[in-house]
């Protein structure tokens, strides 16, 4: 059936072999521990474990947390020959910037990273008139095997720490203070986990990350849990198990096509979890949190982007605490998938809106520089 058409009504589909989705990130060695791994009694328990009083702990937090501070000789309240025990044990170099891109007047910057058994991954700051917000990775890789997106083509490699996605963010929060991106000194004010990986598929080490971004300096960064976005593709479970959490971050859920027909090729997990049954749990999490769901749309040519589509989203969402983000795609090279038309575009919010349903269209930015997630990570490994 073409995806142009809109499905009968009537007659059992043909049975389709689901794409291969991988959930656990192969075995590798781990990271070393750092203080972003750790909660703050975790901390006074490493330092005191190291031989030192426990309110080390406290004034190294005080450096990486508050200050910003990535420079030892800079940390002057620390006696040196405990300052290098502790920065060596608890402050280790866990990511190496390998390549680094801006756009927009340098408002935009992507960076490359790599850990230190040699993956990489991506992180984008991006810098507007009214905030700062970094996109940042949860994964090396992607097990979900989305088929127009260049991190599900790639595979998974493995599941980064909580403290490799918290570096990501201090990164850019001390690029940020530094008056690095132009516009002068700010501060990171928003995260959103849309870069590489599906979050949900690496709950453990995301929420850590989550919270210790979220908790007030010097136990983290400080920076609001309404001011974090954490994206799925529909891991309904996991989805369930952050309503629990009782935080009030965003949930971002990644929909792409309102049926099931197509969901279930352009979004692979959807043969386990249906759209109904993702949308059921995102409006328990909006119930429980009382935050907005976002749906992200990536609007393709001629495949998701029929009138008859945005009606029956539009039917899907309407009433609820929702709002529609619709993104132009950008295509990856060789890519048989590519942006919708603008006037289909028009079409389609204007039937989104007809239904009542809030919706716009996201800033592509970052496009001349492999904006999408996993496009620069490709090019530099290649």
């Amino acid at each position: 059936m073409s995806a142009t058409t809109e499905p009968a009504t009537a007659g059992a589909a043909p049975k389709k072999t689901p794409a291969k989705l991988v959930f656990a990130a192969p075995r590798r060695g781990k990271p070393p521990r750092h203080l972003a791994d750790l909660t703050q009694a975790e901390r006074r328990e490493a330092v005191a474990e190291l031989g030192e009083k426990p309110f080390r702990a406290d004034q190294l937090s005080r450096h990486y947390f508050a200050r910003l501070v990535d420079d030892p000789a800079k940390m002057t309240d620390l006696p040196a020959a405990v300052r290098d025990r502790l920065v060596s044990e608890l402050l280790p170099s866990l990511l190496t910037p390998v390549r680094e891109l801006d756009c927009d007047g340098g408002r935009t910057l992507k960076t490359v990273w790599k850990a230190f058994d040699g993956v990489l991954f991506e992180s984008v700051l991006m810098r507007y008139p009214d905030r700062a917000t970094m996109c940042v990775s949860s994964q090396a890789g992607c097990g979900m095997n989305c088929p127009f997106c260049a991190t599900g083509q790639a595979g998974l490699t493995r599941n980064l720490s909580t403290a490799e996605i918290v570096e990501q963010v201090a990164a850019g929060a001390r690029a940020m203070a530094r008056g690095r991106i132009p516009g002068g000194p700010g501060r990171v004010s928003n995260i959103v986990f849309m870069g590489m990986g599906e979050p949900l598929a690496n709950y453990k080490a995301v929420i850590g990350a989550v919270r210790r971004i979220t908790d007030p300096a010097p136990a983290g960064l400080g920076i609001s849990q309404r001011s974090v976005t954490v994206s799925t593709v529909g891991l309904v479970p996991a989805i369930e198990k952050l309503a629990a959490e009782d935080m009030s971050v965003r949930l971002a859920v990644s929909l792409h096509a309102p049926d099931d027909e197509l969901r279930d090729d352009l979004v692979p997990i959807n043969n386990r979890w249906k759209v109904a049954e993702v949308l059921d749990a995102a409006w328990a999490y909006a119930e429980r949190s009382g935050r907005r769901i976002s749906i992200e749309y990536a609007l393709i040519k001629d495949v998701n982007d029929q009138a008859w589509r945005a009606d029956l989203l539009g039917r899907l969402l309407r009433g609820h605490l929702v709002h529609v983000n619709l993104i132009p795609l950008n295509p990856t090279p060789g890519s048989k998938w590519t942006a919708s038309r603008p006037e289909d575009e028009r079409e389609f919010v204007r039937r989104l809106e007809a239904h009542g349903v809030p919706v716009t269209v996201r800033d592509t930015r970052g496009r001349e520089i492999d904006g999408a997630c996993g496009q620069l990570a490709a090019a530099t490994k290649d």
